[in-house]
C-alpha cells in the first residue's frame, strides 16, 4: 500500500512539473501561486527533497541553481516595500558604498511581526507620499525590483533620515552634473516632502 502511495506522488510530479515551473517568476516560487494554481503544497516539499527548490523562508522558494538575490527576496516577502534612502541612490549608480542595511519605505499602517528581524531599515510615510516616485531599476544580481526614482530618493535623504552626509553630499554633485537630472521634478518632489528649502540650498551651491 505504501508502494502504491510513492508511485501515484512520483507520477503526479512528472505531470505538474511543467505546471510548477510555469509559476516561478526570477527564479522565485511563492507558495501561495502553487495553492492558487489548484496544486497541492507536498509537492514544494518533493522538490525540495530532490534539490530543485531551496526554501528561503515561509512560503517563498528559489530555484537551487539561481543566486539568492537579498533585494529580491525581500521584496518578495514585504510586498509593499519601496527601496528608498540611501539603498535607492545605490540602486541608481549614485552612491558607491553598499548599505550595511537595506533601507524600505511602506505605508503607514502596514505591520509585519517579522521584518524586525530583517536586516532592514524602515520608513513608514503617507499614502500620498508613498506613491510618489515609485519605478523599477534591475538589482545587482539583474532581477527587476521596485525603487523610488532619483529626484525621490535625493529628497528622501534630506528628511532627517540620518543618512550618511557623504552619501548625500556625492549624490548631489552627480545629479548636478548629470544630463538626466529633472530639476523641475525635484522641486515639485522637494514641496511635496517638505524639504525645498534644503534642495534650494544643495542645488544653487552646485549648479
Amino acid at each position: 500500500m505504501c508502494i502504491v502511495v510513492y508511485k501515484e506522488v512520483l507520477i503526479i510530479n512528472s505531470e505538474i512539473r511543467q505546471k510548477v515551473q510555469s509559476l516561478v517568476s526570477d527564479g522565485v516560487l511563492l507558495s501561495s501561486d502553487v495553492t492558487k494554481a489548484g496544486i497541492h503544497r507536498s509537492v514544494l516539499s518533493e522538490l525540495v527533497e530532490e534539490g530543485a527548490l531551496i526554501q528561503h523562508s515561509r512560503g517563498i522558494y528559489i530555484l537551487a541553481d539561481k543566486f539568492e538575490d537579498e533585494y529580491l527576496m525581500l521584496q518578495k516577502r514585504y510586498g509593499r516595500g519601496i527601496y528608498s534612502h540611501a539603498t535607492a541612490l545605490y540602486l541608481h549608480g549614485y552612491s558607491d558604498r553598499v548599505p550595511l542595511s537595506l533601507h524600505m519605505t511602506f505605508p503607514i499602517g502596514y505591520n509585519s511581526r517579522t521584518i524586525k528581524y530583517e536586516n532592514v531599515k524602515v520608513t513608514r510615510v503617507s499614502m500620498t507620499n508613498y506613491d510618489l516616485g515609485i519605478t523599477t531599476v534591475t538589482s545587482p544580481y539583474g532581477n527587476e525590483i521596485k525603487v523610488y526614482d532619483l529626484e525621490r530618493s535625493l529628497c528622501d535623504v534630506l528628511r532627517g533620515q540620518g543618512d550618511d552626509i557623504q552619501i548625500v553630499q556625492v549624490a548631489f554633485k552627480k545629479y548636478a552634473v548629470s544630463k538626466e537630472k529633472d530639476i523641475n521634478k525635484l522641486i515639485a518632489y522637494s514641496k511635496q516632502l517638505l524639504v525645498e528649502p534644503k534642495v534650494r540650498t544643495y542645488m544653487e551651491v552646485l549648479l
